[in-house]
């Protein structure tokens, strides 16, 4: 009778152990994966602030030995210069008024862009195909050896508009702003059928 009282007992045991289990896997996978994206978000806003810093300061990110600082910045998060598990996306955005449409010889009907913010620089550090920026992608066939849009192609072509950055910053006509952004794969944490998400970063000087 003893051994049959134990043998349930164990049985019992095993059922408790598997209904809890249900709960408690989830919860720890949880925990690591909340853990580990918090971590790289940290080190993500410190590439992202370190980059535009750099960049507002003119350090040409066109060469690559200034896109091999960034990467060594990012030590760790298995970002290349051209590729890997990280991409930093630097652009430089000017509102656009009346003078500079006159500078550039057009009138306001022929000035598309007048009144909205545009990119007029777009440098990417890193695995291009990972993220795209929050502001837009100009078309890269306006970009210049560094990155640069020449000014009647920034008047006039839609495809260099800033979206959504009116609504975060307001730009007098002329005035630019830096912005750098820095997005991250949290590919650490891969089950197979999921994976952690990604961080993005973003900084405005």
């Amino acid at each position: 009778m003893k051994r049959v009282l134990r043998r349930g007992r164990r049985g019992n045991v095993a059922v408790e152990f598997a209904l809890c289990a249900v709960f408690l896997v989830p919860l720890l996978l949880g925990s690591v994966t909340t853990g580990m994206s918090l971590n790289r978000t940290i080190q993500a806003t410190q590439v992202c602030r370190d980059a535009g810093h750099m960049y507002v300061r003119f350090v040409d990110f066109s060469m690559p030995a200034n896109k091999d600082i960034i990467v060594r910045v990012a030590r760790g998060l298995g970002m290349t210069r051209d590729g890997g598990n990280g991409v930093v996306i630097l652009s430089r955005i000017m509102f656009i008024g009346e003078t500079q449409c006159n500078e550039g010889g057009l009138t306001l009907g022929q000035c598309t862009n007048y009144n909205r913010p545009v990119i007029t620089q777009r440098l990417t550090i890193g695995n291009e195909g990972l993220r795209s920026s929050n502001f837009g992608t100009p078309n890269p066939m306006l970009l210049g050896p560094k990155g640069e849009i020449a000014m009647a192609d920034y008047l006039t072509d839609a495809s260099v508009r800033a979206g959504n950055f009116d609504s975060l910053l307001a730009l007098q006509p002329g005035e630019l702003a830096y912005v750098s952004e820095a997005y991250f794969a949290t590919s650490d944490f891969n089950l197979g059928w999921w994976s952690g998400p990604g961080v993005y970063s973003r900084t405005i000087f």
